[in-house]
């Protein structure tokens, strides 16, 4: 009865959140809007799209691009379908590790809480990295002479410069009030909205010539340098589809940000599917268009640089051979603004979840990262994680033969693989609670039997495949390999889940009990 007199004087939320042993620290002022800005700002299509165009083009060609993003689309809403329905149950800043903890055990909490970690740190710097690329290149375009200067015109030590500066900014930006945060996902989703249809509108109207819709479902590529029987299909395509895993991703940022966000039970299981649901179709309907003016393949396969200077596969050199110079600028100018936006959401997402797993007590210095500012921001997580993030994301200073950015798709795998592994648990122990799970106001009613089977089933394929190379330089015992140009994703996911167990066997038992009630 005394807690019951406690609790009278909290809103639904903070009662919910009470029940779940979290009093209200967070400013709760995001509204369901802003929620599914941050998840739709953090998938950005126009970041992903871009950024990761060509990895899909070099592994597979349009095939991979036509025919495999709305495929795996549909499995990776299947995936959020599941989240969705534990944020209604559980929605707290700790998201994916708080709903393990309580439906596997404080072991299954823990190391979701690191692959997780791991995942978003490596997303957001996978997401900086990019628009650091294409502000490199717009800059280039602007001011040739500039360029030409700068770092002796080393593109790859630019790229870093550039990628250092925006994650500083974004940093000082995630320092101020969480109202600053939530305006700026809103302007994020307008800006994507309409600068899609403007590029999608430039990109049917400008250009004289257009492939025909046979060439953009049929034809194929491999630039990847592995052959054989069943290569192409069984290894080289599936590589590609990295494009659309990577590009619909982080929409857990919608858990991570719903203890400051209104009706929170409702408002952020539906900003986890409604994300994933409008990016699957806008990104469709922008790659459509990409593919579209593709008209000299030959150009955009080569790898030479006086032929093609931005890489075999590079949507820069489909759009500067298909739209005028004005017009390219303006695509661009576009498309780095939205990076740009995508950066400071990645990074407000990425410390949400470094405070709150900090708040329960599971990083070395969990006090000073859970700490608070004036404005109720935990800047010392938004600090570390971009700090974490530039250190992840050194290897880049390196390219591998091929010219191929290894070292960022490297970097990409991280943050796939460590955040479907991360979902995956969760929705492993969902599956078996079965009926006895107590279901929130949003949720799947009897059909997370197939559509949790079905995530799973995805996460599992997906994170074997970009574990693998993605040349053949990178083949250990092949007779060109170069650590340059290895995928080091599986090598650093692996070697910390290794150091983890052992923590957790000589230590972290002893004394971690999982969330931490501060009510």
């Amino acid at each position: 009865m005394d807690k019951e007199v406690k609790y009278d004087h909290l809103s639904e939320d903070e009662q919910l959140l009470a029940s779940l042993g979290y009093k209200q620290e967070l400013k709760r002022t995001w509204n369901s809007f802003s929620n599914f800005a941050i998840s739709f700002s953090i998938i950005s299509i126009l970041s992903g799209c871009f950024t990761t165009f060509g990895q899909a083009w070099n592994n597979g060609g349009p095939v991979a691009i036509s025919i495999g993003w709305p495929v795996i689309s549909i499995f990776i809403l299947l995936i959020g379908l599941s989240l969705a329905e534990m944020t209604s149950a559980y929605p707290t800043s700790g998201g994916i590790y708080y709903w393990a903890s309580k439906l596997g055990g404080v072991k299954a909490g823990f190391f979701t809480g690191w692959l997780n970690l791991i995942g978003t740190i490596a997303i957001t710097s996978s997401v900086v990295y990019g628009a650091a690329t294409f502000l490199n290149i717009l800059v280039s375009v602007l001011f040739p002479e500039f360029s030409s200067r700068f770092f002796m015109g080393e593109a790859i030590y630019q790229q870093f410069f550039w990628f250092a500066i925006i994650m500083a900014m974004v940093t000082l930006f995630n320092t101020f009030s969480s109202h600053i945060q939530a305006w700026l996902s809103d302007i994020s989703v307008f800006w994507h909205i309409i600068g899609v249809l403007l590029i999608v509108a430039i990109l049917l109207i400008t250009p004289s010539e257009h492939q025909d819709l046979k060439w953009i479902f049929t034809n194929k590529v491999n630039n990847s340098g592995f052959s054989g029987k069943g290569v192409y299909w069984f290894y080289v395509l599936p590589l590609g589809f990295l494009l659309t895993q990577f590009t619909i991703t982080g929409y857990d940022a919608s858990a991570h940000m719903s203890e400051e966000t209104q009706y929170a039970s409702n408002a952020a299981a539906k900003g986890i599917w409604k994300s994933i649901f409008y990016s699957a179709i806008g990104g469709y309907v922008l790659l459509l268009c990409l593919l579209s003016v593709a008209t000299k393949p030959d150009i955009v396969n080569s790898f030479d640089t006086a032929v093609n200077p931005y890489g075999a596969g590079s949507v820069i050199t489909i759009l500067i051979h298909s739209l005028t110079p004005a017009m390219f600028k303006l695509v661009l100018m576009i498309s780095v603004a939205g990076q740009l936006f995508s950066s400071s959401a990645c990074l407000t997402d990425c410390s949400r979840m470094f405070y709150a797993f900090s708040r329960d007590g599971a990083i070395p210095g969990y006090k000073t990262w859970s700490k608070l500012n004036r404005h109720h921001v935990p800047v010392n997580a938004v600090m570390i994680t971009a700090l974490i993030g530039i250190i992840m994301t050194l290897p880049a200073l390196w390219k591998s033969p091929r010219g191929i950015p290894t070292a960022f798709f490297a970097v990409v795998s991280i943050g796939v693989i460590g955040l479907y592994l991360a979902f995956l648990i969760p929705i492993w122990y969902r599956w078996k609670a079965g009926i006895s799970f107590k279901q929130g106001t949003w949720n799947l009613g009897k059909h997370y039997r197939w559509i949790n089977l079905l995530a799973m089933i995805e996460i599992v394929v997906v994170c074997t495949y970009f574990i693998l190379p993605f040349e053949p330089a990178a083949v250990p015992g092949n007779k060109e390999f170069t650590w340059v140009a290895f995928n080091y994703a599986p090598l650093l996911v692996g070697t910390t889940l290794v150091i983890l167990w052992i923590w957790w066997e000589l230590s972290v038992k002893k004394w971690y009990n999982g969330p931490v009630r501060t009510i």
